[in-house]
């Protein structure tokens, strides 16, 4: 797969992670969250964003990933995520940390061919890169979140 595009990096439980950039809608510190009743662990609840309702979720819950205290370096990603014949939907992503946007060494992303023999399906990842020589896996926005996207009403363009 080919990424020729710049790529926001962050970082969860010492992994690194990219989102392209053109699905990054801006970067925010840390901020109060709302929780939501009977919501999913990895659903944070809901945070102010210039008077919008934004869904927050918690990057290392969603992909099964140990809690972590928050830190100064503790940052929301807001994306948006693309649904056929509907708006986008905004939502917060909790990082560790937000590194850098960036380019990553090769325009081409490589692939886990067969996950099916690890037992896993590696369906939210777009594909694996490298920056500075590390290993970052480019998170495909819309199949991360897209069985999580009724979340909240659409972000209003």
């Amino acid at each position: 797969m080919n990424i020729s595009a710049d790529v926001v990096t962050f970082a969860a439980d010492g992994a690194l992670y990219a989102a392209p950039v053109h699905r990054v809608q801006e970067i925010l510190d840390l901020q109060p969250v709302a929780p939501m009743p009977n919501a999913p662990a990895h659903f944070m609840g809901i945070t102010d964003l210039r008077g919008q309702n934004v869904p927050v979720v918690d990057l290392r819950r969603l992909l099964g990933l140990p809690d972590t205290a928050d830190t100064p370096q503790t940052r929301f990603v807001v994306v948006h995520i693309d649904r056929p014949g509907q708006p986008p939907f905004v939502l917060g992503l909790r990082t560790d940390r937000v590194i850098e946007v960036t380019r990553l060494d090769d325009d081409e992303l490589g692939r886990i061919e067969d996950g099916g023999v690890l037992g896993w399906s590696g369906r939210a990842v777009a594909g694996i890169g490298r920056r500075n020589g590390d290993v970052v896996s480019v998170l495909d926005i819309d199949r991360l979140f897209g069985a999580y996207a009724d979340l909240a009403e659409p972000a209003q363009a």
